[in-house]
Parts: structure tokens; sequence; C-alpha cells
């Protein structure tokens, strides 16, 4: 993999008016274009205040530079932040004369990239970075954080601890078969076993990682005119879908997401579903995408306004695998008396609450409350393959094979898990993670 530690510059905060915007220069010539527009001496381990000055001696902004030396920097590299007014122009201005001053304009994520290089932080904790900014909630951001720390790295390296060792004896027996005896198969199946065990714990859990990264979808479905926009925008706080009393209004499906109780929840108004043949061609669309919204969500709120069985049963169906709750709507016009039934209106707000408590309480059984760390879809193929290699290793060696043939599989095993914490590598590999990063990051 090859190296390129030329300067790299890029503005790191939001490009809009605000209080403070900062710039950050990396690489080994930072220091030097540093000092060439700034108008005071640049003493390392302070906090510098002056001004930046362009190549006519015009002062562009009053700003704050704060100098880090390498390695002791968040790229490894020596490293300059400028913090400036928060005026677009300015910051603009500032980042077109330290361009011409040779710096190269960064590319996604290529400080982050710096970072995992220059072995500031391994694979996992690069991919974090990403998983906090893009947080959506307390619970996600926390569990970045944890993977930040390096928490899955610690756990991807006590996977491999006893793994490597025994790949080392087992190879030693087969170049050394005069000096080292052979490794006992009994115990090779004993620890991948053990292994298979360990990362099926990850596993069990990848589902609710990925809800809590990117959250729960949950859809309105029902019969036109049962009050699902109406729900949607309550539901949100805000008129997001139209509502009228025109059966058939919501000809597609409309997406939002909201943060209830510290969990993401993506709720999917869609619309109405009836016999196709009373519907035109536009609203049959719209029904066939609100079958399709029922597969791709975990939760279903089946909407009704005078019984259940007004639900059609192919729907029922459909949701068989999910996460169902029946909801009575529009109780302003004809509330009933059964705390058994989920009875709600809109217009009023009765029930949303209790509404809102029933989708928490779902939540709350698919997502583990001491999950503590996330693991995303690239982690989670590498662990799949890594346990299939290890599976592999327990038939060759059952089966008294030669050593030779399981040593294959175990090394595989390693390198999988090697591919977690960026040990093992490719060049696509890693331009298709940071490609996902904002420039600046």
């Amino acid at each position: 993999m090859e190296n390129n530690f030329d300067t790299i510059v890029a503005i790191i905060t939001p490009l809009a008016q605000g209080a403070v915007g900062i710039i950050r220069i990396s690489g080994d010539e930072a220091f030097d274009i540093a000092r060439s527009i700034f108008t005071k001496e640049i003493k390392p381990k302070m906090i510098n205040y002056g001004h930046i000055k362009d190549d006519n001696n015009n002062i562009l902004d009053e700003v704050i530079l704060l100098p880090f030396v390498s390695p002791h920097s968040y790229t490894g590299e020596d490293v300059i932040e400028i913090q400036t007014h928060g005026s677009p122009s300015i910051l603009n201005s500032i980042l077109e004369l330290i361009l011409s001053k040779g710096a190269r304009l960064a590319q996604r994520g290529e400080f982050t990239k710096r970072a995992f290089l220059n072995h500031r932080i391994d694979l996992s904790q690069a991919e974090a970075v990403l998983d906090v900014i893009k947080s959506k909630s307390e619970k996600s951001a926390q569990n970045a954080l944890s993977n930040l720390g390096g928490y899955l790295k610690i756990k991807i390296n006590q996977l491999k601890q006893d793994l490597i060792e025994t790949y080392s004896k087992v190879i030693a027996s087969i170049d050394f078969p005069e000096d080292v005896a052979e490794v006992d198969k009994n115990s090779v199946v004993s620890i991948c076993s053990d292994k298979i065990i360990q990362i099926d714990d990850i596993l069990k859990n990848s589902k609710s990682h990925d809800f809590i990264r990117d959250g729960i979808s949950a859809c309105l479905i029902g019969k036109p005119n049962v009050g699902k926009s109406s729900l949607f925008n309550s539901l949100l706080n805000y008129s997001r879908a139209i509502v009228t009393d025109i059966a058939g209004t919501t000809r597609d499906t409309i997406k939002e997401s909201i943060n209830l109780n510290g969990y993401i929840i993506n709720f999917i108004d869609t619309a109405g579903v009836r016999d196709k043949k009373d519907a035109d061609i536009v609203e049959q669309i719209g029904i066939d995408n609100s079958l399709e919204a029922i597969k791709e969500s975990e939760i279903v709120l089946f909407l009704y306004e005078s019984s259940i069985d007004e639900i059609d049963a192919d729907l029922i169906k459909l949701s068989q695998d999910k996460q169902v709750l029946y909801v009575k709507t529009k109780a302003d016009l004809s509330a009933g008396n059964d705390e058994n039934i989920l009875e709600i209106s809109s217009k009023t707000g009765f029930g949303i609450d209790k509404l809102k408590d029933e989708i928490i309480s779902i939540i709350k059984n698919l997502i583990p409350q001491d999950t503590n760390y996330t693991t995303n879809k690239r982690q989670q193929t590498c662990l799949i393959r890594a346990k299939e290699a290890l599976n592999n290793v327990i038939q060759t060696a059952s089966l008294d094979d030669l050593a030779d043939l399981y040593a294959i599989d175990l090394k595989q095993s390693i390198l999988a898990l090697d591919e977690i914490t960026g040990e093992v590598l490719t060049d696509t590999i890693l331009e298709n993670i940071f490609d996902a990063f904002c420039i600046g990051k």
C-alpha cells in the first residue's frame, strides 16, 4: 500500500455562517506554510493569537492558531489548526491562500486515513470516527465512542491471540517435524470451537448494531383515509404529510426519522391499501410501495377505524415476521372503553403517548440494553468469513487429515480478523471506507 504524505488542507467545520470556523493543515510543510501567512511567531504547545495575511500584507482575519508537532497530533504528522470567524467567505479566502502556498486540498476522510496509516488508530477506530460523526442518537454515539476508544479492537485481538499461537505451532511442526511435535488435533478443534462461540456472540447482536446505528423502520399501514398521514404528522410533531378527507391523498411512501427516548425510528407513511381494481395507475404504484414498506420495516403499525377485520388478511400474512401493533384511529369520534385496545386520536393527541410507549417497548426487545459497541456490515462480513474458515479447520482436523490442510484455513481465519483492524488490507477496501467520510475529517 503506497502512502502519499504531501501536505493537505481542508475546512473541517460546516461551510456556513457561525461563530467559529476551523481550517486544518497536515503534513511536513504545515509549519512552513503557517509561518508564511501568520503575523506572529508560532510557538508549539501553546495557543497562538494573531492574524492571517495574504501576499500583499492584507489582513484576512484575526485568528487562533493551534500547532501540533508530529507525532502528537490527530494524523501523526505536523498539524496546524486555524480557528477563524465562521464566515464562509473568510474561510475560503484563507483556504485559497494556503493552497497557493503548496498544500493540496484533502480528499474525503484523508485526515483520518493518515491517522490510520501512521498507526495512530486502527481501522475499527477509523470507522468509529465516521460512526461518531453520523450518530443520530446518544446510544449510537456512545457505542461509536467505545469503538473509537478501542473496545472492538481489544475484542478482535483477544480472538486472534490463541489462533495466532496455534497457527505458529502448527507451522513449526510442519517446517521442523524432527524438532517440534505435531500439535494435538483435539486441541486445535477445541480452540477453534471456542473462537466460533465468541464470534457468534458478537454476530448475534449484529442486527441490533444496525438498528442502533441506522435506526429502526416502522411503517404505517391501513386502508385509504384511515388516518395514517395524520398519525405520521402527530408522531413527527409537525405537518410533513398532506392530510385531506379525500381517500388516496397519499400516493407514495414518505420517510422521516425521529429520536424517541434515545432511539432512532424511521417512520414510513404509506399509500392506503385497497383493491387495485378501484385505484388508478398512480395509486396502484403507491399500493405496491406500501407492500414493499412492510418488507423493509421491523415494526408495522396497522391502522383501522372500527374493527381489526378491516385489515386485509394478505397484509397480516406479509407481517408475520414483524413486530405488529394494531392501532384504532379517530378515537375523538368513537372512543371505546376497552383498555386492551390501542386507541388514538391524531386530532386531540389522545393515546399518542401510549403508542410511543408501546413502540419503545418493542425496540427494547429488539436491542439488547447491554450492547456497548457496534459492528458494521464490513466487519460483520469479516467475522462470518473467519467463522467459516474455523469451521473448515474443525472439519479437516476431525477427519485426521494432514496439518498442512487445516493450517491454510487457520491462516484464513486470522487474515479475516486482521481485516477488521486493518493489519491486512487492500487499497480498494481502504478507498471504499474513507470515501464515505466528509472532506475535512
